[in-house]
């Protein structure tokens, strides 16, 4: 039995000496593999990852012989929209949800041990996939190993291990040198790829910082025009992350209109005054 996701959060917090430490998405103790984590404010925007794809390597052991050719043909029956019951142990109320199978290929056969690759919406339970499996196959089956290999646009090949990071920190603070520490630590609008963007004039930037909405004269462009009720990251000129939004308006009515709430912020990251007020208050 490995370490929980909150155990190796701590484990974090105690290198960096720093108070919080966020996860972007729980991984079970015998589970390996990609765990994004967000320090301090970031935190806050680890909600991203309900919005992306993750993929996983695992191999599941049937509980009795089965041709691989009829294994292949109701491992497709999966892909697609699916019915699920979170396992006992979860951190989710338990009852039926539907999630989304990308993808699901049979990697290699080994006797009963089958190795398979997944693609699927957020929130899918792995476990109860192999369970489900074995039920439809009529023999039975378990998960037996599983390693997430990509979550959002992180891949298990960017990851470090904490021995690596906490040398990192080690060779910053004795040597001051911060080479390798950043290597492991990026920069928090890493957490905004695959997700469209907005950039906003500057004079919008700090009524966005207390919570405003963003107006159509505040954009400057869309780097790719998001869909209407989708995530959007809110940019500075300069790149800096400002807020995570919702767009509230359709793409044809954002390129039409000259005026009108087009986005509105759900996590705010940048404190307000580190851009100079350029709104006027009511009540002046």
């Amino acid at each position: 039995m490995g370490p929980t996701s909150h155990q190796i959060s701590a484990w974090v917090k105690n290198i960096f000496g720093i108070s919080k430490v966020g996860h972007g998405g729980t991984l079970d103790p015998r589970v390996t593999g990609v765990l994004p984590m967000a320090f301090n404010n970031t935190a806050r925007l680890l909600s991203v990852f309900l919005y992306f794809s993750k993929e996983y390597v695992g191999v599941m052991r049937l509980h009795h012989d089965v041709q691989l050719k009829h294994i292949q043909r109701v491992v497709d029956e999966f892909i697609g929209p699916i019915y699920q019951l979170p396992p006992i142990r979860s951190a989710v109320k338990r009852q039926i949800r539907v999630r989304t199978i990308y993808s699901l290929k049979i990697l290699e056969q080994n006797k009963r041990d089958i190795m398979f690759k997944v693609e699927s919406e957020a929130g899918t339970y792995i476990r109860s996939l192999a369970n489900d499996i074995g039920l439809v196959l009529g023999k039975g089956a378990h998960l037996q190993e599983l390693r997430r290999t990509r979550s959002g646009t992180f891949l298990e090949k960017d990851s470090v291990t904490l021995h690596d990071l906490k040398d990192a920190v080690a060779f910053w603070k004795d040597n001051e040198d911060d080479t390798e520490l950043r290597k492991c630590v990026m920069p928090m609008e890493i957490l905004f790829n695959g997700l469209p963007k907005v950039i906003i004039q500057d004079s919008a930037v700090d009524a966005i910082c207390h919570g405003a909405d963003l107006a159509i004269p505040g954009i400057i462009q869309f780097d790719d025009i998001p869909q209407k009720g989708k995530p959007v990251a809110i940019l500075s000129q300069k790149g800096e992350g400002i807020a995570l939004g919702e767009n509230i308006m359709a793409t044809n009515e954002i390129l039409d209109s000259d005026s009108g709430i087009a986005v509105r912020p759900i996590r705010v990251l940048m404190p307000p005054g580190t851009y100079q007020k350029g709104w006027k208050s009511k009540n002046k």
